[in-house]
C-alpha cells in the first residue's frame, strides 16, 4: 500500500530522510534533474518558515520504498506569477505508469494554496501529464545567465 507524507516547516524530514529524497530525485528524474546540492536547497527551500516563501515536499512510500516525490517551493507573491513553482516530480523508474505519478500532482494541487507554475522540456513525457491536469503552456521563458553560466 502506498502512502504519502507531506514535509513542510511545521514537519520536517530527519536528517537521513532529506538525504534519501534528494537521492531519490537525484536518480529518478533522470536527464531531467539537476544536481544533489541544487535539488537540496529546492528541498531545504520548501521547509522553510514564512508566509511568502518555503512550501512543502510530498512523499510516496511503499513500506520503507520511496516511490514518488514532489517539491513546491511558494515564490511569496500573487496574480502577476502564481504563487507556487512545481520544482521536482519524480516517480521510481520501475514503478511508473501505476498511477503515482498522477496521485502526486492531485495531492500536490489540493495542497498548494493559489496557482501553481512549472517548468518542463519539451521532451519530457512528464508533459502530458501535466497537460492532463491543466497545466498549458502560455509564455514561452527566456533566461539571462550571468558569465554564461
Amino acid at each position: 500500500m502506498i502512502e504519502t507524507e507531506i514535509f513542510n516547516s511545521d514537519h520536517k524530514p530527519n536528517p537521513e530522510q532529506k538525504e534519501a529524497i534528494t537521492d531519490f530525485l537525484f536518480t529518478h528524474l533522470e536527464k531531467y534533474g539537476d544536481p544533489k546540492p541544487d535539488i537540496l536547497k529546492a528541498l531545504d527551500y520548501s521547509l522553510k518558515e514564512g508566509e511568502s516563501f518555503g512550501g512543502f515536499t510530498l512523499v510516496s512510500k511503499n513500506k520503507d520504498q520511496i516511490t514518488g516525490a514532489v517539491v513546491i517551493n511558494r515564490t511569496g507573491m500573487k496574480d502577476y506569477i502564481p504563487e507556487n513553482i512545481l520544482v521536482y516530480i519524480a516517480t521510481h523508474h520501475d514503478m511508473r505508469g501505476q498511477g503515482i505519478g498522477k496521485a502526486l500532482m492531485q495531492k500536490a494541487i489540493e495542497t498548494a494554496e493559489g496557482d501553481i507554475a512549472l517548468h518542463v522540456e519539451p521532451d519530457n513525457p512528464a508533459k502530458f501529464l501535466y497537460e492532463k491536469f491543466g497545466f498549458s503552456n502560455k509564455y514561452l521563458e527566456m533566461r539571462y545567465k550571468r558569465n554564461g553560466k
